[in-house]
């Protein structure tokens, strides 16, 4: 017990190890906050840059896209699946698990990855 009291005591005067979410990416729902900032009554949150190499959400371009379906073989997550009538395919982000192979395969580049991370919504599609 002690042990904890003495751990807790530590963390008070550490610095934190998190980011602070940036004011800048805060739903439009939280108008609340934004007004108090504008008011200068809270400091704003400088976004937090994305490593290099960092595998966002995936951009599709359809027009570069040859139908090839190499993304589909190497997709482990069956989050790339190919529509015969339209001869492309259809990228599924719920199911998405941004290993980034079908990107590598892609032999046009009609898939990218982007610095995209805020990816919550309230549809899954």
């Amino acid at each position: 017990m002690l042990n904890m009291q003495i751990e807790l005591v530590k963390q008070l005067f550490r610095r934190t190890f998190t980011n602070r979410f940036p004011s800048k990416r805060i739903p439009k729902s939280v108008s609340g906050f934004l007004r108090s900032v504008e008011r200068g009554e809270r400091k704003m949150n400088p976004p937090v840059p994305v490593p290099p190499g960092f595998r966002g959400r995936i951009n599709y371009d359809k027009k570069k896209c040859i139908g090839c379906r190499l993304c589909v073989k190497v997709c482990p997550a069956d989050a790339v699946v190919f529509l015969e009538k339209e001869k492309k395919i259809r990228y599924h982000l719920f199911r998405c698990t941004f290993c980034g192979q079908c990107v590598d395969v892609c032999p046009t580049k009609a898939l990218q990855t982007t610095n995209e991370f805020l990816l919550a919504d309230y549809e899954k599609d």
